[in-house]
């Protein structure tokens, strides 16, 4: 089986997690993949392959590196996909050599360099693209075909030297939740990388500190005939809350290592009203100011209206990996740049403008860095892989397996 059959054969499988869900994982037929994808990696050799009750896969690829103590590393990538555009039923096909014009994938959509123009850079590249209406799922089964077949490359040529290598694939990503159940001690491993970047020669290891703000508005309702000095309506106290908050720290207006906060749901009525918010910033210090700004609001609020008409409820959800990987972990990082150059990609070291399941799994003790699956345009009927880069992501995963093992052998 080919890297691009595995990759569309994964695509058959409706993956999409729920955000609302109280279940682990979110969604039934997450374990149905999960199920498929135990069985193949049986089917190709791995050993000591297990599935949890939760739907976390984890195998083993056997070293035959001898003579020497080779760290035991890993590479872990998601089957969950997004929540915010369709998984069921994607119809995927191949744009051979494009020739860097618009795509039409179906009437009246249509994948345009004027619109994308990161589609200029994969002129001459064979292109998964969908029909327009559901999104592909490179984000993140690319990031797992990669991997499953880095591990057959190195099964089949045991002339390139490795040590244990260790592979885990888990649901519930795309809410938040992927390194919530991750099992670090079961993994065991001295260090891992997750599969889930986007364009050839990404490679981030900070991203985003993160925390969720869930705003409570209590309104008074009266007639509104009647209204004067009496009414505090929840709808223009939730406009008011927001006015409250910077303009130009929005996602949209903001980029590089620039922080925000982004409104992401709002439910509001005269008596009463709900907003929730996410918070995002690189500077850890930065990150507590904007909390802290979140609750000044709100204080404000009650000093104006009386207390209890805002309440504020910030949580963290993470944090940035730079503080566990730059102290001590450098040489985790330098080993995919030199992979990378290795086998031709010219690396691309960026901060995450949003999170992964590396974040988290760092600060469990396990440093995790982010490297690129190829994919483009997730969590969205525009996204597409090239299938060069997906390749090329292959290629680097078994350049650092050997690496690994060449310097510990040193």
């Amino acid at each position: 089986m080919t890297i691009i059959e595995r990759f569309l054969n994964y695509t058959k499988f409706d993956t999409q997690s729920a955000e609302e869900s109280q279940t682990v994982p979110s969604t039934a037929k997450q374990l149905v993949f999960a199920k498929y994808l135990k069985e193949e990696l049986e089917r190709e050799g791995l050993c000591d392959v297990e599935m949890d009750e939760k739907g976390y896969i984890y195998a083993t690829l056997p070293a035959n590196a001898t003579g020497h103590d080779v760290p035991t590393i890993g590479f872990i990538s998601h089957y969950d996909t997004s929540p915010d555009s369709s998984g069921a039923d994607i119809k995927p096909r191949i744009v051979k050599d494009y020739d860097g014009g618009d795509i039409v994938l179906s009437d009246g959509i249509v994948l345009s360099p004027t619109k994308f123009p990161e589609l200029k850079g994969h002129v001459g590249c064979d292109l998964i693209v969908t029909d327009g209406h559901t999104l592909l799922g490179a984000d993140d089964k690319a990031g797992i075909a990669e991997i499953v077949e880095a591990m057959c490359y190195l099964r089949d040529h045991p002339e390139v030297k490795h040590g244990k290598i260790r592979v885990a694939f888990n649901p519930d990503e795309e809410i938040g939740m992927g390194a919530h159940h991750f099992d670090v001690e079961r993994f065991a491993c001295r260090w891992a990388y997750t599969m889930d970047g986007g364009d050839v020669g990404e490679l981030e290891y900070e991203n985003f500190n993160a925390a969720s703000a869930k705003i409570a508005l209590r309104g008074i309702s009266v007639h509104p005939g009647y209204a004067k000095d009496k009414m505090v309506n929840a709808n223009r106290l939730a406009a008011e809350f927001a006015a409250m908050l910077p303009a130009d720290e929005t996602p949209e207006s903001t980029e590089g290592y620039q922080g925000f906060y982004h409104l992401i749901g709002m439910q509001t009525s005269t008596e009463q009203g709900k907003m929730s918010y996410i918070i995002r910033d690189h500077d850890r210090q930065r990150f507590e100011e904007r909390k802290a700004f979140i609750m000044a609001c709100a204080e404000r609020m009650n000093e104006k209206y009386g207390q209890g008409t805002v309440t504020a409820q910030v949580s963290d959800q993470y944090y940035n990996m730079r503080e566990k990987i730059e102290p001590d972990n450098m040489h985790v990082v330098d080993l995919v740049l030199e992979a990378m150059r290795q086998v031709g990609v010219e690396p691309k070291v960026k901060p995450i403008r949003g999170g992964t399941d590396g974040a988290q799994l760092s600060f469990k003790g396990l440093p995790c860095p982010n490297i690129f699956a190829g994919g483009i345009n997730f969590h969205g009927p525009f996204e597409y892989v090239p299938i060069q880069s997906m390749e090329k992501a292959m290629q680097v995963v078994v350049k650092i397996c050997e690496l690994t093992a060449q310097k510990c052998s040193d």
